[in-house]
C-alpha cells in the first residue's frame, strides 16, 4: 500500500512537471515602445528650454551647472534634467562640466540665426493644450480640428491680425531653412515671376529671389498675413524685388506669374481643394510655366516615414487636411495635364513635386 501511494504521488508529479505552463518570450525587446512613449517628454521640454532662453545663455559663454541655475533662478535638479534632455537631443554639449550650444542649436535656435526655427517653438508653446491625448481623442472622434475656439484656423486668422501674426512668423520659423535649400535644387533662371500662393512671411519668396537675381515674386496671402509678409521682406531688404497681395486663393484669380510655388498649402486641405488649386494654376499659368509643391511627404504605401506620419496626425489637430504620399501628387499633376513631372527631394524631410504646363 505505501508502495503503491509513493507510486501515484511520484506519477502526479511527473504529470504536473509535464503540463507545467510556460510563457512565451517576445522576438524583440520595448525600447520602440519606449522611444516612443518618452519622446513625448524630450518635445516638451524643448520648448521650456527655448522658453526659459537655455540656447541664448549659453552661446554667450560655457556654463557650469550651478551658474545656469543661478541665472535662470532654478533648482538645481530640474536644471540638471533641462541639460541631460537638452544634450540628449544634441543641442548642447558638456566640456569638463562647462555647458556650452552645438552647432545645429546655434543655427536653428539662435534669433539672431536666418534660419532660426524659434518662431515655431513659440506657436506650440502658446497652443500647447491643441497638442494633448484629450485633443487627439476628440479631433478623432469628431474629425474636425481642435485649434483655436471657433476651430477654423484660417477664419481666426483672417478676423484676428494678432493670431495670424504669430502663425506666420511660426511658420517662418520652420520654413526659411528648407527654403535656403530647395533653390539650389531647380533652375529657375528661365523664369521672371514666382507667386507664392499662400507664402506667409514670404520665407520662399525670399531664398528665390535672393538665389535667381532675374526673379520677382509675389506673396499671396490674406490681409492680415501680407502686413507681417511685408515687415519680413523689409527686413530683408527686397521690396523692389518681393512684393505682397492680399487675396483670397479659393475666389480671388492669381497675379501673372510663370511660376506657382505651394509651401505648407495642400496639407491643409481636403483634397478635392488641392485639386481645385492645382487645376485654377493649370488654367492660369502660361505654357511653359512651372507649377511647384513642397510638402513633407509620405512614402506610396502611407507607412512612413515616421515625421510624415506624425505631421499628418498633427493634421488633424490643426487643419482640414492631410499629408500627401508622393505618388498622390505626381497622379494629381498628371491628371490636371502638367507634364515633366519630378520628385526632387529636398532637405530633411522635404520634398518638392514639380511640373511644367505644355
Amino acid at each position: 500500500m505505501v508502495q503503491a501511494a509513493v507510486k501515484n504521488v511520484t506519477a502526479n508529479r511527473r504529470r504536473s512537471t509535464h503540463h507545467k505552463p510556460t510563457i512565451k518570450r517576445s522576438t524583440t525587446d520595448d525600447s520602440r515602445l519606449w522611444d516612443i512613449m518618452l519622446g513625448n517628454f524630450s518635445y516638451q521640454m524643448l520648448l521650456v528650454a527655448h522658453n526659459r532662453k537655455l540656447f541664448p545663455l549659453l552661446a554667450k559663454q560655457p556654463k557650469t551647472l550651478a551658474e545656469i541655475a543661478e541665472i535662470l533662478d532654478l533648482a538645481l535638479r530640474p536644471v540638471r534634467a533641462m541639460l541631460t534632455a537638452t544634450a540628449s537631443m544634441g543641442l548642447i554639449k558638456v566640456d569638463q562640466g562647462y555647458y556650452s550650444i552645438t552647432t545645429f542649436a546655434e543655427e536653428y535656435l539662435l534669433e539672431e540665426s536666418p534660419t532660426y526655427f524659434g518662431g515655431f517653438l513659440d506657436m506650440e508653446a502658446a497652443n500647447y493644450k491643441v497638442n494633448t491625448y484629450g485633443s487627439l481623442q476628440k479631433a478623432i472622434s469628431e474629425n474636425a480640428p481642435q485649434v483655436y475656439t471657433d476651430g477654423d484656423l484660417f477664419a481666426s486668422h483672417e478676423a484676428q491680425a494678432e493670431l495670424a501674426k504669430t502663425f506666420t512668423l511660426g511658420m517662418h520659423g520652420h520654413s526659411m531653412g528648407a527654403a535656403l535649400e530647395w533653390v539650389e535644387l531647380l533652375d529657375l533662371s528661365q523664369y521672371k515671376v514666382l507667386l507664392d500662393v499662400g507664402g506667409g512671411s514670404g520665407a520662399h519668396a525670399i531664398a528665390a529671389t535672393l538665389k535667381w537675381k532675374q526673379l520677382r515674386a509675389v506673396v499671396a496671402d490674406l490681409q492680415p498675413v501680407c502686413e507681417v509678409a511685408d515687415d519680413v521682406i523689409a527686413r530683408h531688404k527686397l521690396q523692389q524685388q518681393i512684393t505682397t497681395q492680399p487675396i483670397n486663393m479659393w475666389e480671388t484669380p492669381f497675379p501673372d506669374a510663370d511660376v506657382h510655388f505651394y509651401a505648407d498649402i495642400y496639407h491643409d486641405w481636403p483634397p478635392e481643394k488641392g485639386a481645385f488649386l492645382t487645376a485654377k494654376s493649370f488654367e492660369q499659368l502660361p505654357s511653359g510655366g512651372r507649377i511647384i509643391i513642397h510638402e513633407m511627404l509620405l512614402n506610396a504605401t502611407k507607412t512612413g516615414p515616421r515625421a510624415a506620419a506624425s505631421y499628418n496626425t498633427a493634421m488633424l489637430l490643426w487643419t482640414e487636411g492631410q499629408q500627401y504620399s508622393d505618388l498622390e501628387l505626381v497622379q494629381l499633376l498628371e491628371q490636371t495635364g502638367f507634364t515633366q513631372i519630378e520628385i526632387v527631394p529636398s532637405s530633411g524631410y522635404w520634398s518638392l513635386v514639380t511640373g511644367v504646363k505644355p
